[in-house]
């Protein structure tokens, strides 16, 4: 067992036997989802606040069905609904929220580094559901846990990212795990969105799509972040979707065994064909489904659970 944190904030600063802490514990919970009871006593008595500043479906329900298996309290808070729109500060609003006995906090926010910011002036937990385009970091665990589940290993493993890389918190967050762990990582879109500083962090770029699959263990997908682009990066989507879009042309000159993954939401028709996406081939809805197993592993980690023994008891 090697985990020690208070917070969730990035992956970045992980190790990979921290990773690899919280993928065999979500495997103890996901085993817990299969019982016709799926509640454990693990967060009974505690407070979670889920703080989510910018949009989401996906993370806050995953989250939030994360948090009452794990039988806690729970407060769900969102901007348009509070005195965020009247001027206080995230600060404010935090501390007024701790002040109510609140035990963790998920936040999510537009502001890259809100997260680490909140783990400096509170005494809650503070666990990263996305910040900006910054990081992601229960995304890139869910990732993980699904491709090893699927391949076993990741030494060795070829991963292309496929998509808007400059404005993706997940394909950060994807990258050092990946790295971390051993794979190899390939990334490939337009030249304005992925640009070759990510060579930096241990990637390969390319701009052919076709040469970026061929060899391919895993293509993930990820949709172009128009909330976040200042300018138009690209003349058209469908221009995007005859470049880089993965149709059955594209699909069949991989390798048979390669899997498609995608954090959603899935623009169809633009980065992936519809048909792709529901084939065998398609991890997308086992993404989902494995979000819960791990929310509740960091979750309970963070909390000062003891790993996946501790979990297999409960």
């Amino acid at each position: 067992m090697n985990w020690s944190r208070k917070h969730l904030l990035d992956v970045q600063s992980l190790t990979a036997e921290e990773i690899l802490t919280v993928l065999d514990t979500a495997r103890a919970f996901k085993a817990v989802g299969e019982r016709a009871i799926k509640k454990v006593p693990a967060l009974r008595g505690k407070t979670v606040i889920n703080l989510f500043i910018e949009p989401s479906t996906r993370t806050r329900i995953s989250f939030e069905l994360s948090e009452q298996r794990l039988s806690a309290d729970i407060i769900n808070f969102t901007a348009e609904a509070s005195s965020l729109k009247k001027g206080e500060t995230l600060k404010d609003t935090a501390r007024n929220l701790e002040a109510l006995n609140a035990d963790f906090i998920v936040i999510r926010h537009r502001a890259s580094g809100a997260p680490h910011f909140l783990s400096r002036v509170l005494n809650a937990s503070v666990i990263n559901a996305g910040d900006g385009a910054h990081e992601h970091p229960t995304q890139a665990l869910l990732d993980m846990f699904t491709i090893r589940e699927r391949k076993g290993n990741f030494q060795g493993l070829k991963v292309t990212i496929l998509g808007d890389i400059l404005y993706s918190r997940v394909a950060r967050s994807d990258i050092w795990a990946l790295s971390k762990l051993g794979a190899q990582v390939t990334l490939c879109g337009p030249a304005t969105l992925v640009p070759r500083v990510f060579e930096k962090m241990g990637c390969r770029v390319t701009y052919d799509v076709e040469e970026a699959i061929r060899d391919a263990d895993i293509i993930n997908l990820l949709r172009i972040q128009h909330e976040r682009q200042r300018q138009t990066m690209f003349p058209s989507l469908s221009e995007y979707t005859g470049l880089f879009g993965l149709n059955k042309t594209r699909l069949a000159g991989t390798k048979p065994d390669a899997l498609i993954m995608h954090p959603g939401p899935v623009n169809r028709g633009v980065e992936i064909d519809s048909e792709i996406a529901d084939c065998p081939r398609s991890l997308i809805l086992e993404q989902v489904t494995n979000g819960l197993a791990v929310r509740m592993a960091v979750l309970f980690l963070v909390n000062g659970g003891k790993g996946p023994q501790e979990v297999a008891a409960s």
